[in-house]
């Protein structure tokens, strides 16, 4: 039912719009038909002027909702936002229809009465937003004593946050105090440098903001973010605080090489990775393990695990500059030494291309391309490597006294024997259960996890990993964030990189865990949907406990009590709607976004009939990348189909199918969906939403058997921001289809 609203609607002739359609006849639509207390025009509503003329008639008129009929709403946002409780509905009428249709054409001018329709049934819709606004826990929690932690520490308390950092070693510092020196920082990038991390820790360990924990480890984080409610365990078993946001710089862990039997590890003593040369080096030095000698010459393997399907399918990031430096130790050491390094590619990427080219002009060291094939322990604790596909043309064969393996890295989040951890994790939730705890259930669809944050969710204890055992986050769009909001991953264990990198990736992490807290603060969500203040209602009373949301929430947001039904957790909502989308009984809304509200929109329309040879067609959105990928083609003009009306949702994962059938028996000629590619190199902003959607459509092809409609009348297309040039004929294409499945025949109905 229609709240009390009084709406005023504001068009905006500029940017062409005023010459592909006539405002005028606009103006009157909105004041006769749609009955509009205030409807006006501006030659510029974004200029001073038009934003003046705005605030006046709000003032004045008591609006409470406005319509702002013009360019995109992607841009000049600020410009059309205005105090509480006021609420703006941007109406595209320049990339939607101005753009992108015949100018002053009969179908051009209803299409622009249709979306003003729309804009104005949305607004009478919308409920006022109320904004969660909590007192809230602004300390930053730090998981691990890295590099990546250290930095992330002081530069959270930096932006003045208090900081618990827990390390479950006795000491800060990580790997970083087990290199006797790093790669070079400064130009000429000859000489090897000091990791300067005692200066880190003694600035941690000095800062008044920042309280650490050594020796200690997370036995559980519940609740929500700036609600979270931490206990440790070890050193500092039994302490219990309150946390608001979470940067997890756990780090990494060599790769196992036992796996590398095949590259002789195991079969010589003399056969040793990059992680014990550098043991070797703060501990007397680099000898032959067989004997304690020096070597008279060592190989190095480059790629040792890496790059290989077999083993990690990625690149380590460090290991090529890891040799460069070790072969710096070993030639400094023994000048007589002779080092061989073994590459498939050799990567030092940016200004290290410098520290390559110092090493490469080392007469000492000799460095060549291709493939090992063969690596046998000989006679005289020697090791012989055979490679293929060399630059020579033919097989090469070095003999040396010691081989290093350059292994690579593996995030700590990387559960290596998922079995075995399932197994520890029933044994502990049965052993709480002997001890009376209540514990959230973590569902069949949980994730087994590393055990790290030990959290409280209903979906797994610890951050979700997307490829080889990294935090899930869009890498493209938005690296640091991931499936659990105010939860950043930061370092080696977001992505192999060296201790450089490192450091600069705390701060990125640190930033969005401050941000996180003070737009949480402030009752708004977190990126992709910044700012927003809605929030969703869940009517239990209709509730059936089908565990719908709460498994297709992607990013953790709802756990269950015993008997099945949603507890909701409002800080960790990014607002994109899939609840909604998921639910059969539709008890999920959202104020300004509805199943209710998108009814009305796509109800508000007059169908033409059947003999105007118009078809109506309705086009679902995404408002990430299938809206913008529509603005960048009316930017450059390119033109559709004038019978399509657009809507655009959070994303097609808060689809609901009834939608779709509301659409179809009111008289819509088809339903287009557009919405993110999906899959292992997904681009959907919410992960799932996009394959959800796909999986809905199952059920959309049943409600078309129900009606006796054709299958082409529905259809879902996913599109990259970058494919903008396909809009116009992914439209077309399907108005081809509904040319061919002829009108709807509930037309008129």
């Amino acid at each position: 039912m229609a709240i009390e609203t009084k709406v005023g609607a504001y068009i905006c002739t500029g940017c062409d719009i005023g010459v592909a359609i006539d405002i005028e006849a606009l103006q009157k639509h909105g004041e006769g038909e749609l009955k509009l207390p205030v409807c006006k025009t501006h030659e510029h509503l974004c200029n001073a002027d038009g934003i003046k003329m705005i605030k006046d008639d709000i003032a004045a008129e008591g609006l409470n909702r406005v319509v702002i009929a013009g360019c995109s709403g992607r841009v000049k946002m600020e410009e059309f936002l205005f105090a509480d409780p006021v609420i703006t509905e941007r109406v595209c009428l320049r990339e939607h229809v101005a753009w992108v249709m015949e100018p002053n054409d009969e179908d051009t001018q209803m299409a622009a009465e249709d979306y003003l329709t729309m804009g104005v049934a949305k607004m009478r819709n919308t409920e006022d937003l109320e904004p969660l606004i909590e007192d809230i826990c602004k300390t930053v929690l730090v998981v691990g004593g890295g590099v990546s932690g250290l930095n992330s520490a002081l530069a959270a308390a930096g932006a003045g946050n208090d900081v618990v950092l827990v390390e479950k070693e006795e000491k800060l510092g990580g790997w970083a105090t087990k290199f006797k020196k790093v790669f070079p920082k400064v130009a000429p990038y000859k000489e090897l440098a000091d990791s300067g991390v005692e200066e880190l820790i003694s600035q941690v360990e000095g800062n008044a903001k920042i309280k650490v924990f050594k020796g200690s480890t997370i036995k559980k984080i519940e609740g929500e973010p700036g609600k979270f409610d931490m206990e440790l365990d070890g050193a500092s078993a039994g302490e219990k605080m309150k946390i608001g946001s979470v940067i997890q710089a756990s780090g990494w862990k060599p790769y196992d090489p036992e796996n590398l039997g095949h590259l002789g590890y195991g079969k010589s003593k003399n056969v040793v990775t990059n992680v014990q040369v550098e043991e070797m080096v703060s501990n007397g030095g680099i000898k032959r393990p067989s004997d304690g000698q020096i070597p008279q010459s060592v190989a190095f393997i480059q790629c040792a695990g890496s790059r290989d399907q077999d083993h990690l399918p990625y690149c380590s990031a460090v290991c090529c500059r890891v040799s460069l430096k070790q072969s710096m130790y070993i030639r400094e050491a023994y000048p007589d030494t002779k080092v061989y390094i073994l590459y498939k590619d050799l990567r030092s990427p940016g200004q290290y291309e410098m520290f390559y080219k110092n090493v490469q002009e080392d007469e000492g060291v000799f460095l060549t391309k291709g493939e090992v094939i063969r690596v046998d322990a000989k006679d005289g604790d020697t090791v012989e490597i055979e490679l293929e596909d060399t630059l020579f043309g033919e097989n090469v064969i070095v003999q040396a006294d010691m081989l290093v393996l350059a292994s690579g890295m593996v995030p700590t989040t990387l559960v290596d024997q998922p079995e075995e951890d399932e197994e520890a994790a029933a044994e502990v939730e049965a052993e709480e259960k002997k001890e009376g705890e209540e514990e959230a259930d973590t569902g069949a669809t949980a994730e087994v996890g590393a055990k790290i944050l030990n959290l409280a969710y209903r979906k797994g204890t610890d951050l979700p990993t997307l490829k080889y055992g990294f935090p899930d986050s869009h890498y493209i769009c938005f690296p640091y964030e991931t499936l659990r909001t105010a939860i950043y991953a930061a370092g080696a264990v977001r992505a192999p990189m060296d201790l450089s990198t490192a450091e600069n990736d705390a701060y990125g992490a640190a930033l969005k865990a401050v941000q996180a807290l003070e737009l949480i603060g402030q009752g708004k969500a977190v990126h992709p949907r910044a700012g927003d203040t809605s929030n969703p209602d869940f009517f239990m009373q209709r509730c059936t406990q089908c565990k719908r949301c709460t498994e297709e929430c992607p990013f953790g947001t709802l756990d269950e009590d015993e008997k099945g039904t949603p507890e909701t957790h409002p800080n960790r909502c990014r607002r994109c709607g899939i609840c909604m989308g998921a639910c059969p009984e539709r008890i999920v809304s959202f104020k300004n976004y509805s199943v209710h509200i998108i009814g009305e929109m796509l109800k508000s329309l007059e169908i033409p009939d059947e003999e105007d040879e118009k078809p109506r067609v309705l086009v679902f959105m995404c408002e990430n990348d299938a809206i913008p990928s529509l603005d960048i083609a009316a930017a450059h003009h390119l033109k559709i189909n004038p019978f399509v009306r657009i809507i655009p949702v959070r994303c097609l994962g808060s689809m609901n199918v009834v939608w779709i059938a509301d659409a179809l028996s009111t008289g819509y000629d088809g339903v287009l969906l557009i919405g993110c590619k999906h899959g292992d190199d997904y681009q959907c902003h919410y992960i799932t939403g996009s394959e959800l959607a796909n999986t809905r459509m199952e059920n959309v092809q049943e409600k078309l058997k129900q009606l006796v409609l054709e299958e082409e009348r529905v259809q879902i297309v996913e599109l990259a921001l970058n494919e903008w040039q396909k809009v116009p004929r992914v439209i077309e294409d399907f108005m081809e289809d509904i040319d061919t499945a002829g009108p709807n025949p509930y037309k008129g109905f």
